[in-house]
């Protein structure tokens, strides 16, 4: 039975003789004791009263115990909630997100976050009640925090394991990090380089062929070609050997080559190797400055490494129908309005439209508002038609604008959303560590206590009953105290 005794060395103590083992046995004794207080009988189907932040909100233990595991769902775990005083259930939480919460018990587990309560606020709350996982990726996929998983195959080999992921996924370690970094600084460097060397400080002006020259005469070559060489040397080395790194350890090899930022790697590195088999004479030209052109592919290389680029990505691939749709309206006005000018412009005896596909440019710099004024009517019919075309032009444009920058703002405040998400895990895993190295320090500090005490028996703390189920009192032969009973209080 459930009696309150003194305590004393000499029955409390460790039959070992082990030191503090007495201030130990009390303090689980009074954890069990808490335990004895907290606990509530209740009823499958006695209403329940739940106060979230001064909100009171009412519902029954089996609707509750549909969700056994989380907060709500567990008796024990709720008890230390518990209001003996109101005869409720007190959480100073998030009152307008407990909506959500308690809607998902009486559902039975659909979960649906209130517009008007922000993702990282509404996760944190279903982690506080700690419902399934399941429902707080639901949450996260709905707030675009978390993507779609999908399957990520890795090589079979160990070690090609390790240089894929520090390779493919810059998140995954500190090395794949600093790779990733020293990736950005290269593609920075050669988009510099590509526009540096163009500039005229650094080229050689020509120089007319000297009239008594043999055939074999070239003009003096450029100072600074050797130094573009070599940079751009070091660059497709790194780009190469990156690529072909990946390659090796990629667990897909066609799905590898198809994927659309792989092509942009090998677009960014052919050009290299096609100019070093050309020779600059009249028949390549051409085609060294097709090659040279394909160079600028390599800003296309900071998407892998760019959110913003990713977003404007994503939003051109959502909005593909909208631009589509887009260029069909501007190609059918394009289509009309240079049929209209070229008419009304005098048709073949007009100067500046000569044929119905000279203007098209007129057209579309018209309808997209933009002008050049190198072509222009001079009629008044057709100052009728050019003005009809700007305005038709204005609002061919302006209908899928809309829809293109909703799915931009989509995109991005999902963005946001991930960040906040990563802001708040830092913070909540540096609460941790701090938390734990108090805890540290504060248990070395309670053993460094239980050491000093040499087995005596600690003085209770002030105004508290010290329990105990002392079964021995209950057998006790001793006719002078049957049972024993006393409370001592300091």
């Amino acid at each position: 039975m459930l009696t309150t005794a003194a305590t004393s060395a000499s029955t409390s103590s460790d039959p070992n003789g082990a030191p503090g083992s007495s201030y130990r046995g009390y303090k689980v004794l009074m954890e069990k004791y808490d335990g004895l207080t907290n606990y509530i009988p209740s009823n499958m189907d006695d209403p329940i009263v739940l106060n979230v932040g001064g909100k009171r909100f009412e519902t029954y233990e089996e609707t509750l115990a549909r969700f056994p595991d989380t907060l709500l769902g567990s008796k024990s775990r709720r008890s230390k909630f518990y209001n003996s005083r109101r005869q409720e259930y007190f959480f100073d939480r998030h009152r307008s997100a407990f909506d959500a919460i308690l809607y998902y018990y009486q559902s039975g587990g659909t979960l649906i976050r209130p517009e008007h309560v922000p993702p990282h606020v509404f996760i944190n709350e279903v982690v506080f009640y700690d419902l399934p996982e399941e429902a707080v990726q639901v949450v996260q996929l709905e707030a675009g925090i978390a993507d779609e998983p999908e399957e990520q195959p890795m090589p079979s080999n160990y070690y090609m394991g390790i240089i894929w992921n520090a390779l493919e996924y810059p998140n995954s370690s500190k090395v794949a990090k600093f790779l990733a970094i020293f990736s950005v600084l290269v593609i920075t460097l050669s988009l510099i380089i590509f526009c540096v060397e163009t500039l005229p400080t650094f080229k050689v002006p020509n120089q007319d062929r000297p009239p008594n020259a043999t055939n074999e005469w070239k003009p003096p070559p450029n100072p600074y070609d050797a130094v573009w060489f070599q940079l751009n040397t070091f660059v497709i080395v790194w780009f190469t050997g990156e690529y072909v790194i990946r390659f090796i350890c990629s667990p897909q090899k066609l799905k590898f080559l198809l994927g659309a930022l792989n092509l942009i790697d090998l677009l960014s590195i052919l050009p290299y190797y096609v100019q070093l088999g050309l020779k600059e004479d009249d028949s390549s030209i051409s085609v060294l400055r097709v090659v040279r052109v394909v160079r600028v592919f390599r800003v296309f290389k900071l998407s892998r490494h760019s959110r913003g680029l990713q977003i404007l990505g994503n939003t051109l691939k959502a909005s593909l129908n909208e631009l589509i749709m887009l260029m069909f309206f501007l190609a059918i006005g394009v289509m009309i309005f240079a049929s209209c000018v070229y008419y009304a412009e005098g048709g073949p005896e007009s100067d500046g439209f000569q044929s119905i596909p000279h203007a098209f440019w007129w057209a579309v710099v018209t309808m997209t508002t933009v002008g050049y004024g190198d072509v222009s009517p001079v009629s008044l019919p057709g100052k009728i038609v050019g003005a009809l075309c700007a305005i038709s032009g204005v609002l061919t444009i302006a209908l899928p604008v809309p829809v293109i920058v909703s799915n931009f703002e989509n995109f991005y405040n999902k963005e946001m959303n991930r960040r906040k998400e990563e802001e708040l895990k830092k913070a909540e895993e540096a609460r941790e560590k701090g938390e734990a190295k108090k805890s540290g320090l504060n248990s070395r500090k309670q053993s460094m206590e239980l050491e000093n005490m040499d087995g005596k028996t600690p003085k209770s703390p002030k105004d508290v009953v010290v329990c105990s189920v002392n079964n021995k009192d209950e057998n006790s032969t001793d006719k002078t105290h049957p049972t024993r009973r006393s409370v001592e209080t300091v």
